[in-house]
Formats: C-alpha cells, sequence, structure tokens
C-alpha cells in the first residue's frame, strides 16, 4: 500500500501545476451503533464503500465491529463498492467501525473544445435514461428545450443548464438531509439542497441528449478535527463528446451564495459560477452513483433512490438514516 500510496504522489508531482491546483488528505472514522433495536431481530448494514480513481487514493482501509458477517460487494448496474454487515438476532449489541485514508486532488477541466466531433451515444447511454424521480419527458423536457433553444452542441447546451440551475434555483437549508430530487416538485418549488439541485441539472440534461449523473460523497474537513456526520455532499457531471466527463456544481454556487449573502449580480457570485463549471474543489470523497439503486446482497424493501447516505433494515424493513435515535452513528475527520 505505501508503494502505491507513492507512486500516486510522485505521479501528481510530475503533473502540471495547472493539473492539481489543490489537494486535500486526512483520515475518516464512520462509527455505528445499531444496538438500539430489539435483540430479536436481524439487522443488515449497507454503507458506501470508498475506493481509489483518478481522482482520490484510498488506503489504510479498517473495518472492525461485532457483526456476524460482513463482505465488500458491488451493485450489478452502476458497480458501486458496499460494505455489507449482518447482525443475527440474538446480538446483544451491533456495532461497526469503518475506518479509512484519503487523499483527494482538485479535478479542473479548462479550456473545453468547442467543436463536437460525430459521436455516438451507445457506450453513455445508461446516463440519458429518466429515473423514477427524474423524468425526461413531459413538463421537464418542454423546459430542458425553452432553455437550450438555440442550442446545438453538447457543450452549448449543458452550460445554458448549468447556467440556468445557478440563476432560477436556490439552496433551501431547511431540507432534510441532502434532498430527495424529485424533478417534477422541484420545477414548481426551485429549492432545496445539493441533490436536490444536481438532480434538475442531471434531468434537463438528459432531456436535452446530454448525458450525465449525480455523484454521491461527503465532504473532507479544513480543520484538525471535525465531525462530518452531516456533511453528505453530492455533484454532478455530464460527457463531453471527444473529451470525456466534464466536472460540474451549481449546488455550491448557491450554497456560497447563501453562506455569504451573495445577489445573483455579485462579482463573487460571478467567480463562483466561473469556478465550478469545469471544476470540484478537493474537498470531497466520492462514495456511489446511480439512482433507483438495487443493493447487493438485495434489499427487502424497493429500489434505494440514492446511496449518499448508509441504509440498514430491521428485519428487512428500512430505517430512516437521517433518525439519530433509530440509526446512530457518528463521521469524524481528522486532518494529516
Amino acid at each position: 500500500m505505501k508503494k502505491l500510496f507513492l507512486l500516486f504522489t510522485l505521479t501528481l508531482l510530475l503533473l502540471p501545476a495547472s493539473v492539481f491546483a489543490k489537494s486535500a488528505s486526512g483520515t475518516i472514522v464512520m462509527k455505528f451503533d445499531l444496538s438500539a433495536h430489539p435483540g430479536d431481530k436481524e439487522v443488515r448494514l449497507w454503507i458506501p464503500y470508498p475506493v481509489s480513481d483518478q481522482n482520490q487514493l484510498i488506503s489504510n482501509v479498517k473495518i472492525d465491529g461485532d457483526f456476524t458477517e460482513s463482505a465488500i460487494y458491488t451493485d450489478r448496474k452502476f458497480k458501486n463498492p458496499t460494505l455489507y454487515a449482518k447482525w443475527q438476532p440474538g446480538a446483544s449489541s451491533r456495532h461497526l467501525t469503518l475506518t479509512f485514508h484519503a487523499v483527494r486532488q482538485e479535478v479542473a477541466k479548462r479550456d473545453l473544445p468547442s467543436n463536437e466531433p460525430c459521436w455516438d451515444p451507445t457506450p453513455v447511454k445508461q446516463w440519458l435514461q429518466p429515473t423514477s424521480l427524474g423524468p425526461i419527458t413531459g413538463p421537464v423536457k418542454e423546459l430542458a428545450d425553452k432553455i437550450t433553444k438555440g442550442k446545438t452542441t453538447v457543450l452549448e447546451k449543458a452550460k445554458a443548464i448549468y447556467d440556468w440551475i445557478c440563476e432560477n434555483m436556490y439552496r433551501d437549508p431547511n431540507t432534510r438531509g441532502c434532498g430527495k430530487g424529485d424533478v417534477c416538485l422541484l420545477l414548481k418549488k426551485p429549492g432545496g439542497k445539493c441533490t436536490d439541485i444536481h438532480s434538475v441539472f442531471v434531468a434537463l440534461c438528459r432531456a436535452s441528449g446530454v448525458p450525465a449523473r449525480e455523484i454521491f460523497g461527503i465532504r473532507m474537513g479544513k480543520k484538525p478535527e471535525q465531525d462530518i456526520t452531516k456533511w453528505q455532499h453530492c455533484w454532478a457531471e455530464f460527457y463531453l463528446p471527444g473529451y470525456g466527463w466534464v466536472p460540474v456544481d451549481p449546488a455550491d454556487v448557491r450554497k456560497m451564495m447563501l453562506k455569504q449573502n451573495l445577489s445573483l449580480g455579485d462579482p463573487k457570485t460571478a467567480e463562483y459560477r466561473k469556478y465550478f463549471w469545469g471544476a470540484w474543489d478537493p474537498y470531497r470523497v466520492q462514495l456511489a452513483m446511480g439512482r433507483d439503486i438495487i443493493l447487493n446482497p438485495k434489499q427487502q424493501a424497493g429500489p434505494l433512490n440514492t446511496f449518499g447516505y448508509p441504509y440498514a433494515e430491521v428485519d428487512g424493513k428500512p430505517i430512516d438514516w437521517l433518525d439519530p435515535k433509530n440509526f446512530s452513528y457518528k463521521f469524524t475527520y481528522y486532518q494529516d
């Protein structure tokens, strides 16, 4: 593992400064306690499991607990890595701790090509399909056509939709969790949090023939030690033919506007809009993607809307992952 970390670090050092303007690293400890449920019940737990990719390096993974069984699986459709654990009836306590170290680099895709080559959408057709809460016909299609009128390329359409999101949606701090991402409701009341805002972005893109997807993860802290239990975040990306996936985060534009009391015309707002069109800051760890997820092992309840939060069932009945009395967990970040 040390050799892998050194190779990753040396690779970053050899890249031009413009490719990795920033990076962040630290250890995240996720502690779960499901002991409050009756001892005669079977309890199953699914946790989004971090893995290394081109943007992040995950190492020093440790899993501890008193579970009956545990393993790492992936779902069949989205290939989300998942830590699964089960406690048989009769368990006197149900504890699990997942610890890992993460090195995350800033992702910045600038100077995007304006010329669009002929392209076959087949390899990315999965990211052009509707979801249960993200239709791409009816009012969504009508709005998408209005926003992208006169735009002929994927880049032009995606930028028009990004601008519309920044200008017409807003962050509602009263939204529970990250939001459900119910696009039809959001078109009527365009306020929510990151999943809401990016679900609308993705649905409008797909309705316009632009492949797009949400990504779910958790933010990293900026202090030596921070409680990040409620720091889940959702961001997005769209596919640019002949180039690849392009990062965006209009939800963070609206979050910074709210936190700093900025208007749409404020120069700082313009800076945030410019930055998050084609970039993600490094203070985030990717955990999962996809909607309407059938977990592995399969959950007894219906498809999971998103997998940005841990999920658990007691005797086959899901428990509210945002209710700390029934689903107790704490995430702590320790800066390097």
